[in-house]
């Protein structure tokens, strides 16, 4: 690196490291005058990371590359977008406040150009990895374009390697050949409670190079090398790398003179290295024991552009300095430390900063803020603009009805994937199905056997070579369109987030479909949240689902997964009864997924549909009869809406009975034993709580506001009630899914559901044990529909 290209990238770090540090310090200033809350963590971590991020950003990243910034580093990201021009002072200015740049990078919520949100501990690792796999992915199809292979990079703290999804990510990354993948370990050696244990670099080296990346420890700076060429440097050397972390870190705080006695009093008179010491005076010899390889622009450039001639997943080790360069560094309690008043003035000084001129962008340096915006503006990374991308629309083909008398919607689904699969209508090139170890058992097979696994190299069925029967004919080719994984449902949700943002990363459409056993969503939770957050589109299916699923036992029967469904923001739920709605729900979802229309509510629904979003659907394995197919627009909009009559209540009804999912025969079978007893019986069908939910909160919400005839869905098809009418709500899950529905216009409701482990038996035996059989509901209505009793035997 010549001395004027090093000048550059110092003057960049140094103007990185302040604008961060006055950006946290302002926020908190801020935030004293309101609710007292004091932020810190973020100075001390954007210290340790400016030095790697300059390095990054400025000498090593093209435009195609992506980048997971971690977490505490989010002042530096967002004071480089700053510079960038893609950021305001407005907002750097609120920091932490409504409104202003977020504490953690963000895709939805920041007007910056960030790749991947980060901030859900360990995800924003993990998801480089998938999405490198999509770019493997997108690049074996005939339909996608050409474009160059970036880097998938994360900036990882060596505490945030304690995740278990960044082990689980590390297996799957081994099975499917990772490449073009980069993580940066900020190896500060400083966690939240304190200091990590002694040897964990040599761990990670070890766990990193059994799945076959790369491990490159960048542990020594220029400075520090150049003093072991010195006579004496040898023994230098080898104190530095057995200095124990703690140790190492509290020399750091103390500064110049107590590295001066420690390596004395360690060493004692050895002459050469002796001399070597006393040559440096006491910042000199602070700055050079602080001068680690993850502090080394000259190093950390030189070692980037080594790896970038190669595809192989690497790690590199950067050691750093918590705090490097602030009143803070090595101090074990710096990561929730902040600069006080005096110590942030003396930083503004050392840094020759005016006051008054804090945000200047060349304030304290030798250059203009014209020139400095400019040099950063005209980085190869920067210079091409923000890189979101965005793809066309495909058009779907329109419901797939079933002919099936009984069957059950996890079968239907398969069924429906399956007519997609044998077809050649544009969208079915572009779904993508993937589930955890469980493709067979949540009927994905049949979509399998005609498009096949995915592998960047093909590998033969050996099963069909060698000509053994089998119902599964799995070979592995570029042009296979289910990508295979593990059981951990964590990976999952992380594939599924990279495969749903493929359009704005790579500009090219995926319709990613994932399977797993319902009760299993909770062990992939964080992630799922993660995708959703990052607006990521995808349909995650459920299935089986409830405790209909009673032979399995207690561990594999879902009771909360709906209120997960209603709960979850960027995620539409289903959970249909029968095959025609999950016909209409699925054409429905596949053009969801691809919507990114304004935030404008309809205003029939008072839901936000243009905006699009991911969809969940909880299907069961439970065979029903079918109804004679509807095929209507009523109808279809109905189940899109989120309920519809299925036995229109008459002028005096006094029961209706509001169902979700597969406990639709028991409510039918209910409502006709009432019916000789009470008057005028409804049956509600509910095929999505969610958005019947949604469009009634968001109704109540634009009334307060002045739009007082808004009304919801659910409240027109409620309203024609008398106010005497009893509701019984009845699912296959936690009965809070549906017991809402009373308070939209005061019905006494009761509401029946599961709230317990179930255990094994037969699907009577546990409807019956939780009271969601038909007895259950007819006993319901006895007990709170006023009139004389109902008669609770069944008909004959």
């Amino acid at each position: 690196m010549d001395a004027a290209r090093k000048a550059e990238l110092k003057a960049i770090e140094k103007k990185l490291l302040w604008l961060a540090c006055w950006t946290v310090h302002n926020a908190n200033h801020l935030r004293e005058k309101g609710d007292g809350l004091k932020v810190g963590g973020h100075q001390a971590s954007c210290a340790s990371m400016v030095s790697i991020m300059t390095a990054l950003y400025f000498a090593a990243l093209r435009p195609q590359d992506r980048v997971a910034v971690k977490p505490h580093a989010s002042p530096l990201f967002h004071a480089m977008q700053y510079l960038a021009g893609n950021q305001t002072r407005e907002k750097l200015e609120a920091f932490r406040a409504f409104g202003g740049a977020q504490s953690y990078p963000s895709r939805t919520k920041d007007i910056d150009d960030v790749d991947f949100s980060t901030g859900s501990v360990g995800l924003g690792v993990a998801i480089t990895a998938f999405s490198s796999m999509i770019q493997d992915y997108l690049a074996a199809k005939s339909w996608a374009g050409e474009r160059p292979e970036g880097r998938m990079v994360a900036l990882v703290g060596d505490a945030e390697l304690d995740e278990g999804n960044v082990y689980e990510a590390l297996q799957e990354g081994w099975k499917h050949d990772l490449r073009n993948t980069w993580w940066v370990i900020d190896y500060n050696r400083q966690s939240l409670d304190g200091v990590v244990r002694e040897g964990l670099a040599g761990r990670i080296e070890a766990i990193f190079g059994a799945f076959g990346w790369d491990v490159v420890r960048i542990k020594h700076g220029a400075l520090q090398r150049a003093a072991f060429a010195e006579a004496g440097g040898a023994h230098l050397r080898d104190w530095i790398d057995t200095c124990p972390n703690a140790l190492y870190s509290a020399l750091t705080f103390q500064g110049g003179a107590a590295w001066r006695k420690r390596l004395q009093d360690d060493i004692g008179d050895q002459g050469e290295v002796s001399a070597l010491i006393d040559r440096r005076s006491d910042a000199e010899l602070q700055e050079l024991m602080t001068n680690l390889g993850g502090h080394c622009l000259e190093t950390l450039a030189a070692t980037f552009a080594e790896q970038a001639l190669h595809d192989r997943p690497v790690a590199f080790v950067a050691y750093t300095i918590k705090g490097w360069n602030t009143p803070l560094a090595g101090h074990k309690d710096n990561h929730a430390g902040l600069m006080t008043p005096a110590q942030m003035d003396g930083f503004r000084q050392a840094m020759g900063v005016r006051e008054g001129h804090e945000w200047a962008p060349g304030e304290g340096l030798d250059m203009s803020d014209e020139a400095i915006c400019r040099l950063v503006r005209e980085t190869p990374f920067f210079a091409p603009g923000p890189r979101r991308h965005s793809a066309d629309r495909i058009e779907t083909p329109g419901p797939h009805f079933l002919d099936d008398k009984v069957l059950s919607t996890q079968a239907g689904f398969g069924k429906i994937l399956d007519s997609l699969a044998k077809s050649d209508h544009p969208l079915a090139s572009r779904v993508v199905t993937t589930s955890p170890d469980v493709t067979v058992s949540t009927n994905l097979g049949p979509w399998v056997n005609r498009r096949g696994l995915f592998a960047r190299d093909a590998v033969a069925d050996t099963f069909r070579d060698e000509r053994i029967p089998s119902t599964q004919k799995w070979a592995f080719s570029p042009e296979g369109q289910h990508i295979e994984l593990g059981i951990a449902e964590m990976n999952l949700f992380l594939l599924l987030g990279a495969a749903g943002l493929s359009h704005s990363l790579f500009g090219e459409r995926l319709i990613p479909v994932g399977t797993l056993y319902d009760p299993f969503i909770s062990r992939g939770l964080d992630a799922l949240n993660y995708a959703c957050y990052q607006d990521a589109r995808f349909m995650v299916v459920g299935t089986p689902s409830g405790v209909t699923l009673a032979h399995e036992g207690g561990a594999h029967q879902s009771v909360g997964t709906p209120l997960i469904g209603m709960s979850q923001d960027g995620l539409a739920s289903f959970e249909p009864a029968w095959l025609d709605e999950l016909s209409v729900i699925m054409d429905w979802s596949f053009d969801y997924l691809q919507r990114d229309g304004d935030a404008v509510h309809d205003e029939r629904t008072w839901l936000r549909d243009e905006t699009g979003g991911s969809v969940y659907l909880r299907l069961s394995t439970r065979a029903l009869e079918q109804p004679m197919r509807r095929e209507d627009e009523a109808f279809r909009r109905g189940v899109i809406d989120g309920a519809y009559w299925l036995r229109e209540p008459g002028p005096n009804c006094e029961v209706v009975i509001a169902y979700q999912g597969v406990v639709g025969p028991e409510a039918i079978e209910a409502a006709g034993r009432i019916g000789s007893d009470r008057r005028d019986i409804g049956v509600l069908a509910v095929t999505s709580a969610d958005r019947l939910n949604a469009g009634w909160h968001a109704a109540m919400r634009m009334r307060k506001r002045g739009a007082r005839g808004a009304m919801s869905h659910i409240e027109r098809l409620l309203t024609k009630l008398p106010p005497h009418c009893t509701m019984i709500t009845v699912l296959d899950g936690h009965p809070a899914t549906l017991g809402w529905l009373g308070s939209v216009c005061g019905h006494r409701t009761a509401a029946l559901g599961v709230e317990h482990f179930g255990q094994t038996g037969t699907i009577a035996d546990l409807h019956h044990h939780f009271g969601i059989d038909a007895d259950a509901i007819v006993a319901a209505a006895s007990e709170l529909a006023p009139g004389r009793p109902v008669r609770l035997a069944a008909p004959i």
